[in-house]
């Protein structure tokens, strides 16, 4: 489905959409205010997007995760959550192959675990108790399974991100209050169970999360106050230590969404309808980018993000960013999608 939304950012836009969300304490700011400092930030443009979701007129559509198919790398497949209804699987093509109704699934991530794809959603469906729902995806049918809920502990349960350990698969639930559990998931048993290993603490309301299971980190957005890294292993310090904050330069609250891939974590700068990008290797910033009004339309008020690097096929040769976009009107809210090429080109890198 192509969009006919080609509309940039606005500063008027932003600051109204945000009021109407009923956003954070930044949306209490004018955005002049709050974007005065913002470093500079190249553009690329979408290159596809996906159907959009079916719940209308509301902040639905949150987080991407993207399969890479080996064997064809342009038969890959992208999950994404509507968090008012369930999950969605699509094509590169944008088009929708498998929905599955799980109620109030935030984040998603997903994992391949022997022969099996491992799809793993944060499951707020009771906000006193948080849930790791766990599916099993098809590569070849791009069809959900579903194999079981996890509990996960108190609250409110938001960002989930999987960490695929030598001698365990491991889910992070950030709970909505900053409490982040790490739990060991068993998928030996008819249905999958699982631990809490261990339990960190940021102080404000955080959600986005993604492991480099090179350096075996754990990187982290704190809405309001920046990105932080956590040793991701299960017997590492609990200590968070800051990355970057937002301080309306790099990042403009809210930081939302977090990827890793290529050597790089890729934040989204949601207060500018920015992504702020760090190398890995010594967590510097190395620029900022939009993605601009295009034939796919641009993007604002991103919350999740995912970027796999390598060959995804002729539309995507170097690799992919699906990006939430909040703003798709006229159409609900939906997925665009970025050749990660074309990124790292604009910056440089």
């Amino acid at each position: 489905m192509t969009g006919s939304r080609n509309s940039g950012f606005t500063s008027v836009t932003l600051l109204v959409t945000v009021l109407l969300l009923g956003g954070c304490a930044a949306a209490e700011v004018p955005v002049e205010t709050r974007i005065a400092n913002a470093l500079p930030a190249k553009t690329v443009q979408a290159a596809g997007e996906t159907e959009a979701v079916a719940t209308a007129n509301a902040d639905a559509a949150d987080d991407p995760a993207i399969w890479r198919n080996p064997a064809n790398p342009a038969g890959s497949l992208i999950v994404g959550t509507d968090k008012k209804a369930g999950l969605y699987v699509y094509g590169l093509d944008g088009k929708a192959r498998d929905f599955v109704d799980a109620g109030r699934v935030n984040n998603v991530d997903l994992a391949t675990v022997g022969e099996r794809i491992i799809v793993a959603a944060s499951d707020r469906n009771d906000l006193a108790n948080a849930q790791i729902t766990l599916f099993a995806l098809d590569g070849a049918t791009a069809k959900l399974t579903p194999l079981g809920k996890v509990a996960a502990g108190a609250g409110e349960a938001y960002g989930i991100c999987l960490y695929r350990a030598a001698d365990a698969l491991y889910a992070f639930m950030v709970v909505k209050d900053g409490t982040i559990r790490q739990v060991a998931i068993d998928l030996s048993g008819a249905t999958p169970t699982g631990k809490v290993v261990r339990v960190m603490k940021l102080g404000t309301q955080s959600e986005g999360c993604a492991v480099d299971p090179a350096s075996a980190r754990l990187y982290v957005a704190e809405e309001d106050a920046g990105l932080w890294r956590f040793d991701a292993r299960a017997d590492g310090p609990v200590e968070p230590v800051k990355v970057a904050a937002a301080d309306g330069k790099a990042i403009v609250a809210d930081a939302e969404g977090v990827a890793v891939a290529d050597g790089y974590v890729v934040v989204s700068s949601q207060g500018d309808n920015a992504y702020a990008v760090y190398r890995l290797s010594d967590e510097t910033y190395v620029g900022r980018f939009r993605i601009a009004p295009g034939t796919f339309g641009s993007t604002e008020e991103t919350d999740g993000i995912e970027v796999v690097a390598g060959d995804f096929g002729p539309s995507f040769p170097d690799g992919i960013m699906v990006a939430q976009d909040g703003m798709n009107a006229p159409r609900a809210q939906n997925f665009k999608l970025v050749r990660w090429g074309e990124i790292k080109a604009a910056l440089g890198l």
